[in-house]
Protein backbone atom coordinates (compact mmCIF):
# COMPACT_ATOMS: atom_id res chain seq x y z
CA UNK A 1 0.00 0.00 0.00
CA UNK A 2 1.37 3.39 -0.90
CA UNK A 3 2.22 6.05 1.66
CA UNK A 4 -0.24 8.39 -0.05
CA UNK A 5 -3.17 6.06 0.58
CA UNK A 6 -2.14 5.60 4.22
CA UNK A 7 -2.14 9.37 4.61
CA UNK A 8 -5.61 9.57 3.09
CA UNK A 9 -6.88 6.95 5.52
CA UNK A 10 -5.56 8.99 8.43
CA UNK A 11 -7.20 12.29 7.48
CA UNK A 12 -10.45 11.31 9.24
CA UNK A 13 -12.58 13.18 6.74
CA UNK A 14 -15.79 11.71 8.07
CA UNK A 15 -16.56 9.56 5.02
CA UNK A 16 -15.18 6.68 2.98
CA UNK A 17 -11.64 7.06 1.70
CA UNK A 18 -11.66 6.11 -1.99
CA UNK A 19 -8.27 5.22 -3.41
CA UNK A 20 -7.84 6.21 -7.05
CA UNK A 21 -5.00 5.29 -9.32
CA UNK A 22 -4.98 8.27 -11.66
CA UNK A 23 -8.48 9.56 -12.15
CA UNK A 24 -7.41 12.90 -13.59
CA UNK A 25 -5.08 11.85 -16.35
CA UNK A 26 -5.54 14.07 -19.44
CA UNK A 27 -8.69 12.90 -21.21
CA UNK A 28 -8.80 12.38 -24.99
CA UNK A 29 -11.79 14.47 -26.05
CA UNK A 30 -12.06 14.85 -29.81
CA UNK A 31 -15.61 16.00 -30.40
CA UNK A 32 -15.96 17.62 -33.79
CA UNK A 33 -16.52 21.35 -33.81
CA UNK A 34 -20.20 22.14 -33.89
CA UNK A 35 -21.18 18.48 -33.57
CA UNK A 36 -23.13 19.15 -30.37
CA UNK A 37 -22.54 15.51 -29.47
CA UNK A 38 -20.40 14.09 -26.68
CA UNK A 39 -17.92 11.29 -27.26
CA UNK A 40 -17.60 8.58 -24.66
CA UNK A 41 -14.62 9.07 -22.40
CA UNK A 42 -11.83 6.83 -23.60
CA UNK A 43 -10.78 5.67 -20.15
CA UNK A 44 -8.00 3.13 -19.76
CA UNK A 45 -8.71 -0.03 -17.81
CA UNK A 46 -7.35 1.14 -14.47
CA UNK A 47 -9.12 4.49 -14.60
CA UNK A 48 -12.35 2.73 -15.56
CA UNK A 49 -12.02 0.35 -12.61
CA UNK A 50 -11.29 3.13 -10.14
CA UNK A 51 -14.13 5.32 -11.41
CA UNK A 52 -16.50 2.36 -11.23
CA UNK A 53 -15.42 1.79 -7.64
CA UNK A 54 -16.02 5.44 -6.80
CA UNK A 55 -19.52 5.41 -8.35
CA UNK A 56 -20.39 2.16 -6.60
CA UNK A 57 -19.21 3.47 -3.23
CA UNK A 58 -20.98 6.83 -3.43
CA UNK A 59 -24.17 6.17 -5.41
CA UNK A 60 -24.91 2.47 -5.74
CA UNK A 61 -23.93 0.85 -2.44
CA UNK A 62 -26.81 -0.79 -0.64
CA UNK A 63 -28.33 1.21 2.19
CA UNK A 64 -31.28 3.44 3.05
CA UNK A 65 -31.57 6.80 1.33
CA UNK A 66 -28.46 6.72 -0.88
CA UNK A 67 -27.34 10.19 -2.04
CA UNK A 68 -28.69 11.40 -5.36
CA UNK A 69 -27.29 14.96 -5.40
CA UNK A 70 -23.54 14.96 -4.79
CA UNK A 71 -21.01 17.76 -5.03
CA UNK A 72 -17.44 17.07 -6.12
CA UNK A 73 -14.95 19.64 -4.82
CA UNK A 74 -11.18 19.90 -4.86
CA UNK A 75 -9.32 21.25 -1.88
CA UNK A 76 -7.17 23.50 -4.07
CA UNK A 77 -7.31 24.49 -7.73
CA UNK A 78 -5.68 22.04 -10.12
CA UNK A 79 -6.61 18.94 -8.12
CA UNK A 80 -8.39 17.45 -11.16
CA UNK A 81 -11.86 17.68 -9.64
CA UNK A 82 -13.66 18.54 -12.90
CA UNK A 83 -12.29 15.47 -14.67
CA UNK A 84 -13.11 13.19 -11.73
CA UNK A 85 -16.66 14.56 -11.66
CA UNK A 86 -17.11 14.20 -15.43
CA UNK A 87 -15.82 10.64 -15.44
CA UNK A 88 -18.04 9.68 -12.50
CA UNK A 89 -21.11 11.14 -14.23
CA UNK A 90 -20.53 9.20 -17.43
CA UNK A 91 -19.80 5.92 -15.65
CA UNK A 92 -22.88 6.40 -13.44
CA UNK A 93 -25.07 7.09 -16.48
CA UNK A 94 -23.76 3.89 -18.08
CA UNK A 95 -24.75 1.87 -15.01
CA UNK A 96 -28.23 3.17 -14.23
CA UNK A 97 -31.47 3.55 -16.16
CA UNK A 98 -32.32 6.88 -14.54
CA UNK A 99 -31.32 10.33 -15.75
CA UNK A 100 -27.99 11.89 -14.69
CA UNK A 101 -27.27 15.63 -14.79
CA UNK A 102 -23.74 16.99 -14.55
CA UNK A 103 -23.68 20.61 -13.31
CA UNK A 104 -20.73 22.93 -13.94
CA UNK A 105 -20.88 25.25 -10.92
CA UNK A 106 -17.21 26.25 -11.15
CA UNK A 107 -17.92 29.74 -12.44
CA UNK A 108 -14.31 30.92 -12.19
CA UNK A 109 -12.73 28.24 -14.38
CA UNK A 110 -15.49 26.23 -16.10
CA UNK A 111 -14.19 23.30 -18.13
CA UNK A 112 -16.93 20.69 -18.55
CA UNK A 113 -18.30 22.03 -21.88
CA UNK A 114 -14.82 21.76 -23.38
CA UNK A 115 -14.48 18.21 -22.10
CA UNK A 116 -17.63 17.14 -23.91
CA UNK A 117 -17.26 19.27 -27.03
CA UNK A 118 -20.38 21.40 -26.46
CA UNK A 119 -20.96 25.11 -26.03
CA UNK A 120 -21.17 26.89 -22.69
CA UNK A 121 -24.16 28.92 -23.89
CA UNK A 122 -27.41 28.95 -21.91
CA UNK A 123 -26.46 27.22 -18.67
CA UNK A 124 -26.64 27.54 -14.88
CA UNK A 125 -26.16 31.30 -14.58
CA UNK A 126 -28.72 31.88 -17.34
CA UNK A 127 -31.24 29.74 -15.44
CA UNK A 128 -30.69 31.99 -12.41
CA UNK A 129 -31.31 35.16 -14.42
CA UNK A 130 -34.27 34.07 -16.53
CA UNK A 131 -37.36 31.90 -16.25
CA UNK A 132 -37.90 28.51 -17.80
CA UNK A 133 -37.75 24.83 -16.90
CA UNK A 134 -34.28 23.76 -15.75
CA UNK A 135 -34.16 20.92 -18.28
CA UNK A 136 -34.41 23.54 -21.01
CA UNK A 137 -30.99 24.89 -19.97
CA UNK A 138 -29.31 21.46 -19.99
CA UNK A 139 -27.58 19.83 -22.95
CA UNK A 140 -28.03 16.16 -23.80
CA UNK A 141 -24.83 14.11 -24.03
CA UNK A 142 -23.95 10.45 -24.44
CA UNK A 143 -25.18 8.05 -23.20
CA UNK A 144 -28.76 9.15 -23.77
CA UNK A 145 -29.53 9.54 -20.06
CA UNK A 146 -26.65 11.96 -19.41
CA UNK A 147 -27.16 15.75 -19.40
CA UNK A 148 -24.85 18.71 -18.84
CA UNK A 149 -25.91 21.98 -17.24
CA UNK A 150 -22.94 24.14 -18.19
CA UNK A 151 -22.05 27.20 -16.14
CA UNK A 152 -23.57 29.51 -18.77
CA UNK A 153 -22.98 33.18 -19.49
CA UNK A 154 -20.45 34.73 -17.15
CA UNK A 155 -20.69 38.27 -15.80
CA UNK A 156 -19.45 40.30 -12.86
CA UNK A 157 -22.34 39.10 -10.70
CA UNK A 158 -22.09 35.40 -11.62
CA UNK A 159 -20.54 34.29 -8.33
CA UNK A 160 -23.16 36.31 -6.42
CA UNK A 161 -25.89 34.20 -8.02
CA UNK A 162 -24.55 31.05 -6.35
CA UNK A 163 -25.11 32.71 -2.97
CA UNK A 164 -28.61 33.95 -3.81
CA UNK A 165 -31.98 32.42 -2.93
CA UNK A 166 -32.46 31.58 -6.60
CA UNK A 167 -29.93 28.74 -6.49
CA UNK A 168 -32.00 26.91 -3.85
CA UNK A 169 -35.09 26.80 -6.05
CA UNK A 170 -33.07 25.65 -9.07
CA UNK A 171 -31.42 22.90 -7.02
CA UNK A 172 -34.84 21.74 -5.89
CA UNK A 173 -35.91 21.64 -9.51
CA UNK A 174 -32.84 19.63 -10.47
CA UNK A 175 -33.76 17.05 -7.82
CA UNK A 176 -37.23 16.77 -9.28
CA UNK A 177 -36.15 16.57 -12.93
CA UNK A 178 -33.18 14.18 -12.68
CA UNK A 179 -32.54 10.97 -10.77
CA UNK A 180 -28.91 11.88 -10.08
CA UNK A 181 -27.14 15.25 -9.99
CA UNK A 182 -23.34 15.63 -9.84
CA UNK A 183 -22.03 19.14 -9.19
CA UNK A 184 -18.54 20.32 -10.07
CA UNK A 185 -17.67 22.96 -7.46
CA UNK A 186 -14.90 25.58 -7.17
CA UNK A 187 -12.01 24.62 -4.83
CA UNK A 188 -13.04 24.59 -1.18
CA UNK A 189 -9.88 26.23 0.11
CA UNK A 190 -10.39 29.29 -2.09
CA UNK A 191 -14.09 30.09 -2.49
CA UNK A 192 -17.22 29.85 -0.34
CA UNK A 193 -19.42 28.62 -3.21
CA UNK A 194 -18.75 25.01 -2.25
CA UNK A 195 -20.26 25.45 1.22
CA UNK A 196 -23.48 26.86 -0.24
CA UNK A 197 -23.73 24.11 -2.85
CA UNK A 198 -22.77 21.46 -0.31
CA UNK A 199 -25.62 22.51 1.97
CA UNK A 200 -28.02 22.01 -0.93
CA UNK A 201 -26.57 18.58 -1.74
CA UNK A 202 -26.77 15.19 -0.06
CA UNK A 203 -23.04 15.25 0.52
CA UNK A 204 -19.59 16.09 -0.80
CA UNK A 205 -16.81 14.04 -2.34
CA UNK A 206 -13.53 15.83 -1.69
CA UNK A 207 -10.74 15.57 -4.27
CA UNK A 208 -7.20 15.58 -2.92
CA UNK A 209 -4.07 15.61 -5.07
CA UNK A 210 -1.35 13.13 -4.15
CA UNK A 211 1.95 14.74 -3.12
CA UNK A 212 0.31 18.18 -3.20
CA UNK A 213 -2.71 18.52 -0.89
CA UNK A 214 -1.61 19.01 2.70
CA UNK A 215 -3.18 16.78 5.34
CA UNK A 216 -3.71 19.76 7.66
CA UNK A 217 -5.56 21.65 4.94
CA UNK A 218 -7.81 18.68 4.14
CA UNK A 219 -8.64 18.28 7.83
CA UNK A 220 -9.41 21.96 8.28
CA UNK A 221 -11.65 22.07 5.20
CA UNK A 222 -13.53 18.89 6.12
CA UNK A 223 -14.08 20.10 9.67
CA UNK A 224 -15.36 23.41 8.30
CA UNK A 225 -17.83 21.57 6.08
CA UNK A 226 -19.17 19.49 8.94
CA UNK A 227 -19.47 22.62 11.03
CA UNK A 228 -21.79 24.02 8.35
CA UNK A 229 -23.85 20.79 8.33
CA UNK A 230 -22.35 19.54 5.06
CA UNK A 231 -21.94 15.76 4.94
CA UNK A 232 -18.55 14.51 3.69
CA UNK A 233 -19.23 11.28 1.79
CA UNK A 234 -15.61 10.45 1.10
CA UNK A 235 -12.37 11.55 -0.47
CA UNK A 236 -10.59 10.78 -3.72
CA UNK A 237 -6.80 10.68 -3.72
CA UNK A 238 -6.09 11.88 -7.23
CA UNK A 239 -3.06 11.71 -9.52
CA UNK A 240 -1.47 8.95 -7.48
CA UNK A 241 1.53 7.44 -9.25
CA UNK A 242 2.76 3.86 -9.18
CA UNK A 243 6.42 2.97 -8.47
CA UNK A 244 5.98 -0.06 -10.74
CA UNK A 245 4.13 -0.53 -14.06
CA UNK A 246 0.34 -0.74 -13.76
CA UNK A 247 0.21 -4.25 -15.27
CA UNK A 248 2.57 -5.64 -12.64
CA UNK A 249 0.83 -3.65 -9.88
CA UNK A 250 -2.48 -5.42 -10.54
CA UNK A 251 -0.79 -8.84 -10.48
CA UNK A 252 0.51 -8.32 -6.94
Amino acid sequence: MSRNFELLQQTELGGNAVSTARLAEPLPFYAGKGSGKALRLNLDRITQEETQRLVQSVFLAAGPNPPSVVMFAGIDSGNGCSQVCAQAAQVLASNVAGSVCLVDANLRTPSLPEFFGVSNHNGLTDSLRTKGAIRGFAKKLRPENLWLLSCGSLAADSSVLINSKLIKSRMTELREEFDYVLIDSPPLNTYSDGVVLGQLSDGVVMVLEANSTRRETALRVSEGLRGRQVRVLGAVLNKRTFPIPDLLYHRL
